[in-house]
């Protein structure tokens, strides 16, 4: 199989047996979208222009852009809005950028499409307000200004043609040196002379600069603006969506759990004896315990979602045959079995307690001992003993189970087996059915 065929395999996996999970997780990202809406969502967004008359420099523009969402300005228009905003509430609602030809456009946001309007119109009105206010406070002092550098300049071109006069008079109607000399720096005052006069018209034109005026009232937005409520929910609903399908294709990819008999038998260093069917009242479930225990029931999280389906129990009878072989199988091994099984192994412990119940029918010596996964620890071995592994398939690591070994060998026991388990469902009220072989025929048999 490929490795895209194997992927595949895993997404549909995923979506059969645990779409409860990754619906809740939609509905979760859902309703964490509906959240993110209200502090994100721009709601009803539009613009409105102003036009700045005359020529204007660009650090002018950008200038007039930071005047039109300045505290004044918004301060201002909060005062003539009727639902009664603050400034410091506009400041995030209202953006202003300088367009082409002089243009200062004004984007504002608000919940609704008649409160944007109202916003876009107040802010440009109190903005050509506001920036009137400030040419007209400003205006004595720059006609002053003004006026001071025109009569400099008069001066200057006055004494410039009295100059050129002179020089006129001492100018001679030879082509001598003198007389070149003197041309030559006619030259040179008619040049500071027109230099001066453009001086002065440009001072006459930057007095002259024209007014602010509002391009139109803006047009009420029809439909909110992107992204919307419906947006986030979508998103949310997605993201986690994908978020569940590849967070479980990680942990599979990174699942370590051996679960084919061979890797099983190489890790411990032992045969597999059997394979058994293991039933529990919930199918292939523990009963679930505590508040998070049965909400991962409820969802199906304590579900195995990466082995293959789990299958219909045989009958009782076929179920039992399978155990008394294993104990037929242990009667020409060591006299003294010790049975492991982990602490968190739900079936394994459910397996090894019935074959300890029905070791205890057949008067087959056997002792169970639960161990902890992580760091196991063994009995020290008695004479004539040996040591019976129970586990479910797809619980325990390869190196989990060599320290298992290593654990069986420091405490000098010899591993004479594995069984492994297999959650089954029940196959339903049993049939009758021929009497089951006597315990003596059946060890008898299956040796």
């Amino acid at each position: 199989m490929t490795d895209d065929t194997v992927r595949l395999a895993l997404v549909g996996q995923v979506l059969r047996r645990r779409w409860r999970l990754l619906a809740a997780l939609a509905v979760l990202g859902a309703l964490l979208g509906a959240g993110a809406s209200i502090l994100f969502s721009p709601g009803y967004k539009t613009t409105s222009g102003v036009l700045l008359q005359g020529p204007r420099q660009a650090d002018e523009l950008l200038t007039q852009a930071e005047i039109a969402t300045s505290s004044v300005v918004l301060d201002r228009t909060a005062a003539m809005l009727s639902w009664h905003p603050s400034g410091a509430d506009l400041k995030k609602q209202v953006s202003a950028s300088v367009a082409q030809s002089n243009v200062v456009t004004i984007t504002v946001s608000a919940d609704t499409a008649e409160h944007a309007q109202q916003l876009a119109d107040q802010v440009a009105q109190q903005y050509v307000k506001y920036s009137t206010q400030l040419a007209t406070n400003s205006a004595d002092a720059s006609v002053q200004l003004a006026q001071e550098q025109r009569e400099s300049l008069r001066e200057q071109v006055k004494l410039t043609t009295d100059k050129i006069s002179d020089l006129a008079k001492n100018v001679g109607g030879g082509l001598t040196v003198e007389s070149v000399q003197v041309r030559t720096q006619l030259e040179g005052l008619k040049t500071s002379l027109e230099q001066a006069i453009n001086d002065l018209n440009q001072a006459d034109l930057a007095t002259g600069v024209g007014n602010t005026v509002v391009l139109g009232p803006a047009q009420r937005p029809t439909s909110p603006a992107a992204p919307t409520m419906t947006h986030f929910v979508a998103g949310g609903a997605v993201l986690f969506f994908l978020v569940g399908v590849f967070g479980h294709l990680f942990t599979a990819r990174t699942d370590r759990r051996l679960r084919g008999e061979p890797q099983i038998a190489s890790a411990l260093g032992a045969p597999i004896l059997a394979g058994v069917d293991v039933t529990t009242p919930e199918g292939a479930r523990a009963p679930a315990t505590g508040f998070l225990g049965k909400v991962r029931h409820l969802l199906g999280g304590d579900r195995p979602w990466v082995l293959p389906p789990v299958a219909t129990s045989a009958d009782e009878v076929n179920r039992d045959i399978r155990y008394r072989r294993v104990l037929a199988r242990l009667a020409t091994g060591p006299a003294d079995v010790l049975l492991l099984v982990a602490e968190d192994d739900e079936t394994g412990r459910l397996a090894a307690a019935q074959l300890a119940e029905l070791a205890d029918r057949l008067s087959v010596p056997l002792r169970i001992f639960e161990f902890s996964p992580d760091r196991p620890t063994v009995p020290d071995a008695a004479a004539s003993s040996g040591v019976l592994v129970v586990l479910g398939a797809g619980t325990r690591t390869a190196w989990q189970l060599v320290r298992l070994a290593e654990a069986c060998a420091d405490a000098r026991q010899e591993i004479v087996g594995a069984v492994l388990t297999h959650p089954v469902r029940p196959s339903g009220p049993a049939k009758p059915g021929p009497a089951a072989e006597a315990p003596e025929k059946a060890l008898a048999g299956s040796a």
